[in-house]
């Protein structure tokens, strides 16, 4: 057994201790339930900074950077964190299937991780094995808390919780320091209490449904070099959102830009690449462009999910959904295809420029543009029977309007106040925008 193996061991016991609160809520007079759910982990933290550095407990749970300082800090900032969860649960209103889902999840999923690097060292299979671990261990633990307490929750809640926990924990990782354990047990922690408290109606098909199609979709998009190993991951987790809180619909206009925009972005990279226009990372789309285009779309599922709470019909939000991923691959195919083309224009002067230069179209890219956005019309069309030819049109419009928005961005102020990724992001809120207004100023169905 490696020593990083042995280490995530330890720390996977620790976060056993997470089942001590949910054991005595309820049971217990409060004072000694709050004792018993944060006690723990105080101890935890305190006596981590009194280890002798020759002991045995040093050497088990020592990181690198602990080695060099003579002090577990890796131990006490994860032990007090949570310690910190379990504060939001006694006093606050957390869930304890989410504090006790969420500290599970992290230690069980760093175990699988390292056992998976002790027999091959490759991070893709590392990072699916710190997946299905935490997704695993997060699932058991929620299920039973529910069982120690008179708290209610389902099993696909659990499996929805416990697989979105998993997968924005991995990306988390990917972007952060690995030493930052204790803030991704916080963000995750976060999302789900946020997700526990959403009026769902999840169903055992759907939650199924929705995992397989997430996988095969996850696979498929890193196999064929269309995403980073971040950008799957933070794909994956936003179709797996997208079936959840939105319907199937929604996730098909999604897979359509995510698998489209791929393509487009390989087709004819090598051309791409001696004219100056190609993307970077050969093609694969990270983390940062998967969020610029697709961050307004997320928001608008989540604002659809609890809209009927609050008297707006989901359809305003479906607009702006449609029409920022609408906005997104016109973008995108404008770009990519237009790139092939001699003697693009200044969106703004209409001045010949060289290929590649912000804000520059061609009439092809245009076209192609145009092409992306009746795309998504057509599915939002087919996919929901209340859409009509008229509504489809208000998506082809509120598309063709981001994608304007970011061409002009990109001549005015793209590399001086903005990059890249900050243009796409304020494209898709423009055509978010008109898609939501437009769908409310016409009282448009869905």
């Amino acid at each position: 057994m490696t020593t990083a193996v042995r280490r995530a061991a330890a720390f996977a016991l620790v976060g056993c201790l997470a089942l001590v609160g949910p054991w005595v809520l309820g049971v217990e007079e409060p004072a000694v339930a709050t004792a018993a759910a944060i006690g723990p982990f105080l101890a935890v933290a305190a006596g981590a900074l009194w280890v002798d550095t020759e002991s045995v407990l040093f050497e088990l749970f020592a990181r690198p950077a602990d080695r060099r300082s003579g002090t577990l800090y890796g131990l006490a900032v994860f032990a007090l964190a949570a310690a910190g969860l379990a504060t939001l649960t006694v006093g606050f209103g957390m869930p304890a299937y989410v504090y006790v889902g969420t500290v599970l999840l992290l230690v069980f999923g760093n175990l699988a991780a390292q056992l998976v690097r002790a027999y091959r060292y490759e991070q893709v299979r590392a990072t699916a094995g710190f997946v299905v671990g935490g997704f695993l261990a997060s699932a058991t633990g929620q299920l039973m808390t529910v069982e120690l307490t008179t708290e209610s929750a389902g099993v696909p809640l659990v499996t929805f919780l416990a697989a979105s926990g998993a997968l924005f924990a991995a990306l988390l990782q990917q972007m952060l320091h690995r030493r930052d354990d204790a803030l991704v047990l916080v963000a995750v922690a976060m999302m789900l209490w946020l997700f526990s408290t959403l009026p769902l109606e999840i169903t055992t098909t759907r939650i199924a449904v929705a995992l397989g199609l997430t996988v095969v979709l996850g696979y498929a998009s890193y196999a064929l070099e269309t995403a980073s190993l971040a950008g799957m991951l933070t794909g994956v987790l936003l179709s797996l959102l997208t079936i959840v809180l939105g319907d199937f619909a929604w996730f098909v206009i999604l897979v359509a830009f995510f698998g489209i925009g791929g393509v487009a972005s390989k087709f004819r990279f090598d051309r791409k690449l001696d004219r100056g226009v190609a993307q970077e990372n050969e093609g694969a789309r990270g983390t940062g462009n998967v969020l610029a285009n697709s961050l307004v779309a997320l928001v608008a599922v989540l604002a659809g999910a609890v809209s009927t709470e609050y008297g707006v019909s989901q359809a305003v939000f479906f607009y702006a959904f449609a029409g920022a991923v609408g906005a997104a691959l016109a973008d995108t195919l404008s770009s990519e295809i237009g790139g092939l083309f001699d003697n693009p224009r200044l969106v703004t002067t209409l001045e010949v420029a060289e290929p590649g230069v912000d804000g520059a179209v061609t009439w092809q890219g245009e076209l192609a543009g145009l092409c992306g956005a009746t795309i998504i019309a057509a599915i939002a069309w087919v996919g929901f029977g209340g859409i009509t030819a008229f509504g489809a049109g208000v998506i082809v419009f509120a598309g063709l309007v981001g994608m304007t928005v970011d061409s002009f961005l990109g001549a005015t102020i793209e590399g001086r106040f903005l990059g890249n990724q900050g243009v796409n992001f304020l494209a898709t809120v423009a055509a978010a925008i008109v898609g939501a207004g437009l769908a409310t100023a016409l009282n448009l169905p869905l």
